[in-house]
């Protein structure tokens, strides 16, 4: 099993704060830190936030969003090992040929330790915002996914699709190791389909743990049907269970959802205050190591 530290970015935004978080996690065993991203959040929004029962995204006005790609390089540069993960990027929202050639620059300058987390988005206002289109978000993002991947392994590359058209283009650097993990988040059953034929990973929604023996059943049985083992799709959830102060026995819950096939659990780093440095070498050695033997 493997530990990954969330919502990194927007707790920690200021650079101090971001290197102690990065270095105090390698420390501890966490094998990853995942940073999360909206580019723009309006003051007054109807859509709801489909991740708590409020309907509200956490934080406030004043909360600080720094861009994960931004972010991640900046501890990927004061890290040895510690992997990079976006949790998630809204992709739909991106150039595809531009961002293929940030993240395998990113890719190579941390030494192939980046892994690209997507999602459609739900925020329709955001998307209002950037002048993109919210109709048909997620087969921009399949074109989005497959066209970068050409980019990446294909000298004169080319694409035709709805949303990107390129012809004969090539695009370096290439990923270190001539590709970059793509995760799929998300709970819906188009969300499975989705990683059981494009993803290298599967991250289920992390307020949704009531759901996720389901899902897993699904991608499964989805990855299956596209002629693909399922181990060879990762996957990350929520453990609220395992986290300091639920009550709940650490052990026994991580050994649970290693037997449910979940290969890394996400725990937001919130939960590791105020002692962030106590709790997490503590966490390391009770949970983490007992895990890595």
């Amino acid at each position: 099993m493997k530990f990954a530290l969330h919502f990194g970015n927007i707790t920690f935004p200021k650079p101090e704060d971001a290197k102690k978080l990065a270095t105090l996690a390698e420390s501890a065993g966490f094998e990853s830190i995942i940073a999360v991203e909206h580019t723009v959040i309006p003051s007054n929004y109807s859509t709801k936030y489909p991740y708590n029962e409020t309907g509200r995204l956490p934080g406030d006005i004043d909360t600080d969003w720094p861009d994960p790609l931004a972010w991640l390089t900046y501890i990927g540069a004061i890290t040895q090992s510690i992997r990079l993960i976006t949790g998630v990027l809204i992709l739909p929202q991106r150039n595809p040929l531009i961002l293929a050639k940030h993240l395998a620059t990113i890719d190579c300058l941390t030494n192939g330790r980046l892994e690209l987390g997507v999602g459609v988005g739900w925020l329709r206002e955001e998307f209002d915002a950037l002048g993109i289109p919210f109709k048909k978000r997620g087969e921009r993002m399949d074109e989005y996914i497959q066209s970068m991947r050409k980019l990446w392994t294909e000298n004169h590359a080319s694409y035709s699709g709805n949303f990107v058209n390129f012809n004969q283009m090539n695009c370096s650097p290439k990923p270190k190791n001539s590709r970059i993990p793509i995760i799929i988040g998300g709970h819906s059953k188009i969300a499975v389909k989705r990683a059981a034929q494009l993803g290298d990973g599967f991250f289920p929604a992390t307020g949704m743990q009531a759901d996720l023996e389901p899902l897993l059943d699904m991608i499964k049985q989805e990855a299956l049907k596209m002629g693909r083992d399922p181990k060879d799709i990762e996957i990350m959830t929520g453990c609220p269970e395992v986290l300091p102060g639920s009550g709940h026995d650490a052990l026994h819950a991580v050994e649970y959802k290693k037997n449910l096939g979940v290969n890394r659990l996400a725990l937001p780093v919130s939960a590791f205050l105020p002692d962030l440095e106590t709790r997490l070498l503590t966490f390391g050695e009770s949970v983490i190591k007992k895990f890595q033997r």
